[in-house]
């Protein structure tokens, strides 16, 4: 290249230009602006190497860039964002990525913590078994672009989170780790077909030439083994060594490199011992014990990656409905309002209302309920579910993601994403064993050399291949990741990481009732009046005060209005108050009303309680009262009836040994009376938010682990104070979000369910960790004496890490029985 030309584009630089870029210390005479401005950036994001490497100037300006930083440049453009990153801040966000390069937890503390000290990175958590992380920024300090540059720069690539990408990452990760265990499998045959005759020829049988040519042999075939199957390990061992921190493989690629080496050096000089066939024998096992330990987790990552791919990619638009001419489109074209044609075995696309047709609904992926849902005109349908037996023409409610699916992968990915306290103590634990490890390994070798020098090498391996920190902190992780598949099956989403840890340790449940433990649809079966205001008069200003309230009484006093809404014209209502677990106060023209318990509405006009109310209470009626400065003007009357199969789930909770509780804000006779027809000793009414929260507080300090389990605004203050918080999946979409679990149907019978698995799934993980200290305790003394080889090393370092994963597997069953003792 002429010093005339554009350093960068090669193009002949105009007289008078003067756009200098230093790169690699020199500088460097650019030809216009543009070239000066990538040019900075390549330098900017460490890319020079790309000057180094390029055999040919570029056609185009746009070639003129790096490949690297296309791409990575491409993720700051807020139209590619919006797919998988969403704003948690006025300048933070929040980005869903999958990493590749993964191979075991040291990996993960190792990206985490390099993420972490990136200027503007807020927090980061990566899930061992997805691959998956969850990386927070503020957008004025960090660029995505150069967080994921930051990644690449320490030897792992990072993509944007979706399914598909996922799958075919999970694929090329399945199709490298087999060839690499065929080459090993195969290079392990051919050299024990060359070391067995030089173990079994007595003393003169074989001539030294003939030996010779045999290590030879096992040299060269141990070659592909080594550098080709066993890169993995030295790879990451390297780029632990070179970051200054010890990860799992570091000992493996010792102990690997060492035997090959010293092998390697006994043929060049024709002398003293080879290792090539135990070497290759314990790579083979490692990568078997890798392969199977992969197979597993993909197996139990696949069932929870399900959701992300059950929304079709295409649907039928009807644009001119109620013509029946169906247009192929897009699911991502569709909108709020659309009219979409669903036929029988199709998938639903979107959330939307039944506006023609009869059919029902398979929600089994979704809600763990595998009878299909009657859905008729009206009714409400829910994204990922499976239409059964006839057309549904429906309206489109809600599209991507605000769709009830897309809630539940947002509060699945934060699950994945937070470390529960065991995994982080297990991360601990191994990392500082892999240190001594390698301190006793030393020790060892330096004793046997003192000992008996021609085993000192072969003792030094075993001791560094035979210990399996792998088991340790896949023991944890592993169970959680199944145990969370298996719990979203049966219709119990976790979305914190604790969730489990803490389920399984809960002694006390606390149930809100309405909506919980009842349908949550009271209706008003009877109203007194107390004023001069008609029946149909009283009826609309309750109605008016409730319009924009999501509690089960609004929607019932709502829909008791005559006529009933949507057709009637509401009355406008000003200086709107709510008070949470009280009721509603307006101002509807000149007159301030107020609609709630009788003490709120007392506080309007100071008169006392009307005596048909006590009678209602008597009788388990919930009884609401409306009144204005003048006094009462009427009392309503609501009955609601108690859940589907609560009284089972009641029951099945108490055998479990747990206590249960119910506490409402509702009057003290409904509550009793609903506490009897379900079996519940400790049941409290007429409670305010502030009264829950004290109540849980109490039991707290008294030694209870208190799981709280509500659906509504009122319940979300005492949710967040109980250890564990359940969320009923029709509720709020405030407590489903601030809940650590959510039943996904609303039955109260898959808690039941949910904690037995809890507690499996708290007894795997024990008996894992158990395995794992009780195998290292024993192997490596055997291994530091001399009795176990290197080869026997492999397998039961690869046995020891598989034997977790499996035993983590059995949490897939889906028959709710015990997963063994402790």
């Amino acid at each position: 290249m002429s010093p005339t030309d554009c350093y960068h584009c090669g193009l002949p630089i105009p007289p008078g230009a003067d756009f200098p870029v230093e790169i690699e210390g020199a500088p460097r005479e650019m030809c216009c602006a543009g070239c000066q401005a990538v040019a900075q950036a390549i330098v900017a994001n460490r890319l020079t190497e790309y000057y180094r490497h390029r055999d040919a100037l570029p056609e185009s300006p746009r070639e003129a860039i790096p490949l690297e930083l296309q791409e990575l440049g491409l993720f700051d453009h807020p139209e590619v964002q919006k797919n998988f990153v969403r704003p948690v801040g006025e300048h933070e966000r929040e980005a869903a990525l999958i990493l590749e390069g993964i191979t075991c937890a040291a990996c993960v503390w190792l990206n985490e913590a390099h993420i972490a000290r990136q200027p503007g990175v807020t927090a980061v958590d990566i899930n061992y078994a997805t691959r998956r992380a969850r990386v927070r920024w503020d957008e004025r300090q960090i660029r995505l672009s150069q967080i994921l540059e930051s990644i690449a720069a320490i030897g792992y690539r990072a993509h944007p989170y979706d399914a598909m990408r996922s799958e075919q990452l999970a694929q090329k990760e399945r199709r490298t780790a087999l060839w690499r265990l065929f080459v090993a499998g195969f290079g392990m045959m051919q050299v024990m077909m060359y070391a067995v005759p030089v173990y079994l020829a007595g003393e003169g049988d074989m001539t030294p030439d003939i030996e010779q040519l045999m290590r030879w042999a096992s040299f060269v075939l141990t070659l592909p083994v080594v550098f080709y199957s066993a890169a993995p390990f030295f790879v990451s061992a390297w780029r632990d060594l070179r970051l200054r921190r010890i990860g799992m493989d570091v000992p493996v690629a010792l102990g690997v490199g060492a035997a090959f080496a010293a092998s390697t050096w006994a043929t060049l000089i024709a002398s003293g011992e080879v290792y090539f066939d135990s070497v290759t024998m314990f790579v083979f096992f490692l990568l078997s014990g890798r392969y199977l330990e992969m197979m597993a987790r993909q197996k139990a990552v696949r069932g929870i990656e399900s959701l992300a791919r059950a929304i079709p990619a295409f649907c039928n638009r009807l644009p001119r409905y109620p013509a029946m001419d169906a247009e192929r489109i897009l699911v991502a074209e569709v909108g709020v309002g659309d009219t979409v044609l669903v036929k029988p075995g199709e998938v639903i696309p979107v959330d939307g209302t039944v506006i023609a047709g009869e059919s029902s609904a398979d929600e089994s992926l979704l809600t763990g309920e595998s009878r299909p849902v009657a859905k008729l005109a009206g009714a409400t349908v829910v994204g990922g579910s499976v239409n059964v037996t006839s057309p549904l023409v429906l309206r489109v409610d809600k599209v991507g993601e605000s769709t009830r699916l897309a809630t539940i992968q947002r509060l699945m990915e934060r699950a994945a994403a937070e470390k529960p306290r065991m995994v982080e103590m297990a991360d601990r634990i191994a990392a500082r064993f892999v240190v001594a490890l390698l301190v006793l390994a030393s020790l060892t070798a330096v004793i046997w050399w003192n000992v008996d020098a021609s085993r000192a090498l072969w003792v030094f391996v075993a001791v560094l291949v035979v210990s399996c920190p792998c088991a340790l902190s896949l023991a944890t992780p592993a169970a959680l990741t199944v145990a969370t598949g298996a719990m979203t099956r049966h219709g119990v989403l976790v979305t914190r990481g604790h969730a489990i840890e803490t389920l399984a340790r809960v002694t006390h449940i606390v149930f809100d009732k309405t909506g919980t433990l009842t349908e949550g649809r009271p209706r008003v079966t009877d109203v007194l009046l107390l004023g001069a205001a008609g029946d149909a008069d009283v009826r609309l200003l309750a109605a008016a005060l409730e319009a924009g309230s999501e509690h089960p009484i609004g929607r019932a006093l709502r829909e008791a209005a005559v006529p009933p809404a949507p057709t009637f014209s509401v009355p406008g209502v000003s200086a709107l108050r709510t008070r949470t677990g009280c009721g509603v106060e307006g101002e509807i023209g000149d007159r301030k009303l107020r609609v709630g318990t009788f003490a709120y509405v007392a506080e309007l006009h100071g008169k006392p309680e009307p005596m048909e109310a006590g009678a209602w209470a008597d009788e388990g009626a919930t009884v609401v009262a409306l009144g204005d400065p003048d006094g009462w003007l009427a009392l309503f009357r609501l009955e609601d009836a108690a859940r589907s199969g609560s009284v089972a789930a009641i029951t099945a909770l108490q055998e479990q040994g747990l206590r249960v509780s119910m506490l409402s804000g509702d009057s003290p006779g409904a509550v009793t009376k609903m506490a009897a027809e379900l079996g519940i000793v400790d049941a409290r009414g007429a409670m305010t938010p502030e009264d829950k929260h004290a109540a849980i507080k109490a039991l707290q300090d008294g030694g209870a682990v208190v799981a709280m389990v509500g659906d509504g605004v009122n319940d979300a203050p005492v949710l967040a104070q109980a250890h564990v918080s359940i969320a009923m999946g029709g509720g709020t979409e405030l407590a489903r979000s601030q809940a650590d679990v959510v039943l996904l149907s609303d039955s109260p019978g898959q808690l039941a369910q949910g904690m037995v698995m809890a507690r499996r799934t708290l007894r795997v993980i024990r008996q894992n960790l158990a395995w794992a200290f009780a195998y290292n305790a024993l192997a490596i003394p055997l291994a530091m004496v001399g009795w176990i080889t290197p080869w026997m090393a492999g397998i039961g370092m690869s046995a020891s890490s598989l034997l977790v994963v499996t035993n983590a597997l059995r949490l897939q069953g889906r028959d709710g029985g015990p997963a063994g003792t402790d």
